[in-house]
């Protein structure tokens, strides 16, 4: 377990198994606040998974319902995953098993850091673990033996170099000295080098002898500080040679070479020189690496003749800046020397940026402001100096910028108002470039699109809106379709038409026509008749969807066009049912004469009103003409004495219309001089006139009536039938006497009367006359009207008192009486 620490230095003691104990010292690191927090913890390596680390949450100060809505996560850039953050715990755990020499190798102190990205809002917190040593590696040869060639006369004092031990720990944990076997001619010393790593050499303190001893078997033992220690051992053969006076010499006891990274194979580092002033085969000297096991055996060669050191592998500046090569030079008698050679590796620029994503938004509200915040990137070059400073920019123009917060950490933020109408969608490319020649670049590209908000309303596609439509129409036929567009998507653009309440002609709108709050489309409620109603001007609303909904107004003309529904009204001459009017032409009108004038007008319009004037009958065609456009009936010759006095003319009047409606009129014209001779023509005109109408009435009159009596007669003598027949059962059966019966009051033909009050009939007919009158007379004593059967029209009258022709002022009615009695009737009526 670990715990991040603020403000103070703690040491806290750890124990792992088996009575292992290790005191760790945790270093306490200021908190940076910047964008969020930064938090340091120290634990050791190869704990097991899920074995604690820290209280993130308590250490940064936040709850756990913070980390759980702000959907707090761990963002590294590393491939393995080491840690593992449990939000409903708020505490860092391990997640994989941490091999802190596989991690950092040399490089001490060992740590890797990684962020914690809260969003909403968005907070970064920087978290570093720094990895502490175990002893768990024991020191290593890279070879089991070693095998010297050494002449009985070397010198006392000479050094032998002996390979290193490695030892992948670090500390105390790390190679702390070499121990030599006992033995009577060498002596161990241990030096370091410059980066503190230690190696051995053996100095002959006690001359050799071939012939005493002419083999050494030693045993070198490396040992490392930790608790319990680990050690690791080599055997060293020594094989004593004669004598060789004089070793090997270096001209140099340290080389220094420079060379690139990226260099490839075989490429000129240095050359090492060593001479010896025996002669023969003991002057031949040969040249090797003295440290097989530290690996640069990989990177770097040197011909054992002629001491070229060169390239043999690949030389990376971001894995090793500087090189330490120790090189032994050995004569044929077994005499060796040791230099240096010191390589240090210049950066060139071949790394690119890399941006790694920390956080990302999509979609973001068309509405956001500027200097929204929808991303957050990292990006690193491994390079170094120039090389490795990093420059970043949006590559198109687009409303965005890119802003830095802290190192590596850039910001993408928005720097105008987006609008989702004009741009949906952003292809962000993000371009990282570093200072290195030549430059070096990445580019990284984000799909952003713009979420829509209700910030545009229903246009109408017209300005106002003009419709046609005929009169006479069937109710509900489409007149027209109205469009409005809405440029927002969505619920947004849902466009519903609403008609506005306004009055036409004092009744609201709806009542002629209706839209479809859907397609827009406007019916008609009703029949329209264009001479009341000529055009319908209201207005209608489109509405959107969004909340708050937008809307917007469009004005609409509907024109009622005319058909031919009504004929043609004639204003003059008036004709009237019970007078007559005639115009009068003197005969010695001229060619051309006005007679008068036929005035007639049409309630529709255009060609439907366009009227013409025809003669359709006259009695004398050669004589009248009217005028076909305005109505004018003139004379076409001259009046003669031998035409007629009395003209009758049928003018019809016709409109322009698709069918043609008319009308007729007739005009009576007279053909006079004076007044007098019209009048005698035209009374009986006049009566006849009269004479026909009655005679029609009286013809439809009088067969009603005789329909009536015929039915009602086939009633009554069905009726009497069976009455009869009932009557003669009764009497049949029955032996009661039968005595008539008589109404009171009731006397036969030949009595007196019983009648108190009687009226007089007189009937008077003329040779001439078409109607015959009959007169009442008043109440008298005894008048009767007796009829001859035999008389075939005359009529006898006895008056015993007064005779009724002597009140003039006696009451008149008007009755028929027809002709041929067969009988005689006395008519008496009571008053």
């Amino acid at each position: 377990m670990a715990c991040g620490i603020l403000t103070n230095t703690w040491c806290v003691k750890w124990r792992f198994g088996s009575g292992m104990n290790w005191q760790l010292l945790l270093f306490l690191f200021y908190f940076n606040h910047m964008v969020g927090g930064h938090i340091r913890y120290s634990i050791p390596e190869e704990m097991k998974k899920g074995s604690l680390i820290g209280n993130v949450a308590q250490d940064l100060g936040l709850d756990l319902k913070r980390l759980r809505s702000g959907r707090a996560r761990i963002v590294t850039g590393e491939n393995i995953q080491y840690t593992e953050l449990k939000t409903d715990k708020g505490t860092l755990v391990v997640n994989e098993r941490i091999d802190r020499e596989q991690l950092c190798g040399d490089v001490t102190p060992c740590s890797f850091s990684f962020e914690v990205i809260l969003e909403n809002p968005m907070e970064l917190h920087q978290i570093t673990v720094e990895i502490t040593d175990i002893n768990d590696h024991s020191p290593t040869f890279k070879r089991n033996s070693i095998h010297f060639e050494i002449s009985e006369s070397a010198n006392i004092g000479s050094r032998f170099s002996l390979s290193s031990a490695e030892d992948p720990d670090v500390g105390v944990n790390g190679l702390r000295e070499y121990f030599l076997t006992e033995n009577d001619n060498f002596v161990l010393k241990q030096n370091s080098n410059a980066d503190g790593k230690k190696y051995a050499e053996m100095v002959l303190q006690k001359p050799l002898d071939r012939e005493t001893n002419p083999h050494l078997s030693l045993k070198l033992i490396a040992v490392d500080g930790g608790s319990p220690q680990r050690s690791g051992t080599v055997n060293i053969d020594i094989t004593v040679l004669d004598a060789n006076d004089n070793a090997p010499v270096f001209n140099q006891s340290m080389y220094k070479a420079i060379v690139m990274e990226n260099s490839p194979r075989d490429t000129y580092v240095t050359t090492v020189n060593a001479s010896d002033a025996d002669t023969g085969s003991n002057s031949i000297v040969t040249y090797y690496f003295s440290d097989l096991n530290s690996g640069l055996s990989d990177l770097f060669m040197i011909d054992e003749n002629t001491g070229v050191v060169s390239i043999k592998g690949s030389i990376d500046y971001e894995k090793d800046r500087k090189f330490e090569l120790r090189i032994d030079a050995k004569d044929q008698g077994g005499l060796t020397d040791a230099s240096k050679v010191i390589i240090e590796v210049t950066d060139v620029n071949d790394n690119a940026p890399t941006i790694s994503v920390m956080s990302f938004t999509s979609p973001v509200s068309e509405d956001s402001p500027p200097g929204t915040t929808i991303g957050i990137i990292n990006v690193k070059d491994l390079d170094s100096g120039d090389n490795g400073q990093v420059s970043c920019r949006i590559e198109q123009n687009a409303p965005f910028k890119i802003k830095s917060n802290l190192r590596n950490y850039y910001t993408l933020v928005t720097d105008a108002v987006l609008d989702r109408e004009s741009v949906s969608d952003y292809n962000i490319t993000v371009v990282a470039t570093d200072a290195g020649m030549p430059p070096l670049s990445t580019k990284r590209t984000f799909h952003l699109k713009v979420s829509d908000v209700n910030d545009n309303s229903p246009m109408f596609s017209q300005g106002v809106y003009n419709a046609f439509i005929a009169e006479n129409n069937s109710p509900g036929i489409s007149v027209l379709t109205l469009v409005a567009k809405d440029p927002d998507e969505n619920q947004n653009a849902r466009i519903s038409y609403i008609l506005e309440d306004t009055n036409i002609g004092g009744s609201p709108v709806s009542e002629y026509v209706s839209v479809n709050a859907e397609s827009g489309v406007i019916h008609a409620v009703r029949s329209f008749d264009y001479e009341q109603i000529k055009e319908l001007v209201f207005v209608v609303k489109a509405q959107d969807g969004g909340s708050p909904p937008l809307s917007s107004n469009v004005s609409v003309k509907i024109l009622i066009q005319d058909q031919n529904d009504n004929p043609p009204q004639v204003l003059y001459p008036v004709q009237t049912g019970g007078s007559l009017v005639a115009e009068m032409v003197p005969r010695s009108a001229d060619v051309g004469y006005l007679v008068t004038k036929v005035v007639a007008v049409d309630v529709d319009s255009g060609q439907n009103a366009w009227l013409s004037y025809k003669l359709q009958k006259a009695t004398d065609r050669a004589l009248f003409e009217v005028g076909l456009q305005n109505g004018e009936i003139r004379t076409i010759r001259q009046v003669t004495d031998k035409d007629a006095v009395k003209q009758r003319l049928t003018v019809i009047v016709e409109d322009n219309g698709q069918p043609s409606r008319s009308a007729t009129v007739i005009v009576n014209v007279a053909v006079a001089d004076s007044f007098p001779e019209v009048l005698s023509e035209f009374t009986d005109f006049a009566h006849d006139k009269e004479y026909n109408d009655n005679l029609t009435f009286y013809l439809v009159l009088a067969l009603a009536v005789v329909s009536f009596l015929f039915i009602t007669c086939l009633v009554v003598i069905i009726s009497v039938k069976i009455y009869r027949w009932r009557q003669s059962r009764i009497l049949y059966h029955s032996s009661l006497p039968v005595i008539p019966y008589y109404p009171p009051r009731y006397s036969d033909t030949l009595g007196t009367g019983t009648l108190q009050h009687v009226y007089n009939y007189e009937v008077c007919r003329t040779t001439d006359s078409r109607k015959s009158d009959c007169k009442f007379g008043r109440a008298g004593s005894q008048n009767v009207l007796i009829m001859d059967p035999s008389s075939t029209g005359t009529m006898q009258r006895i008056q015993s008192e007064k005779s009724i022709l002597d009140e003039p002022d006696s009451p008149l009615e008007v009755s028929c009486i027809t002709q041929g009695f067969t009988y005689a009737n006395i008519v008496s009526l009571n008053r």
